[in-house]
């Protein structure tokens, strides 16, 4: 049951992100999003994870945005599985980030395309967990969300430049 459930999830939260690349004229970003979320690498790690014994567990562990820290969650299957999604989809910043021999980070700045996607993915994601609905404005609630989780988020300056010129319509 629980790999239906993910399943319809996943499935709701392309519907919603395809919606949005649409309307940004991102058609095959639009379609492939997220594709990788049906691999089995991907698929069962977060099926077990979300929808398994502990669910009532991260569900306690997001904060009042919907953020979660998805990589210190005792799973290391799923925090694998984590690892490959965001490096198999430029729509995440952490796509983005260059580990650097010696500890340090080089990053990167993100594509326009990637970026559109990324904003895309929060709208959808916010939709598909019910925190915007249909009534809501997704921009406002995207900025919103942005605005509580941007100290978490390393952008280069220019990805933080066109991130913020597409969310508050800067253009």
């Amino acid at each position: 049951m629980k790999y239906l459930k993910y399943l319809k999830y996943v499935v709701r939260h392309k519907w919603f992100v395809m919606i949005e690349c649409f309307k940004r004229g991102l058609y095959w970003r639009g379609i492939k999003h997220d594709f990788s979320k049906l691999l089995p690498s991907e698929f069962l790690p977060y099926a077990n994870f979300f929808y398994g014994e502990r669910q009532s567990d991260i569900k306690k562990a997001r904060d009042e945005s919907g953020y979660y820290k998805p990589t210190d969650t005792g799973d290391k299957n799923f925090d694998f599985a984590w690892l490959l999604h965001q490096k198999r989809n430029d729509h995440h910043w952490q796509w983005w980030v260059l580990p650097e021999d010696g500890g340090g980070l080089k990053i990167l700045t993100m594509s326009n395309k990637a970026i559109l996607e990324m904003v895309c993915d929060w709208i959808g994601a916010g939709k598909a967990q019910g925190n915007i609905s249909p009534k809501d404005k997704p921009l406002l609630e995207c900025q919103k969300w942005y605005e509580k989780n941007k100290k978490k988020i390393q952008f280069s300056p220019e990805t933080k430049e066109l991130v913020e010129n597409l969310l508050y319509d800067k253009n």
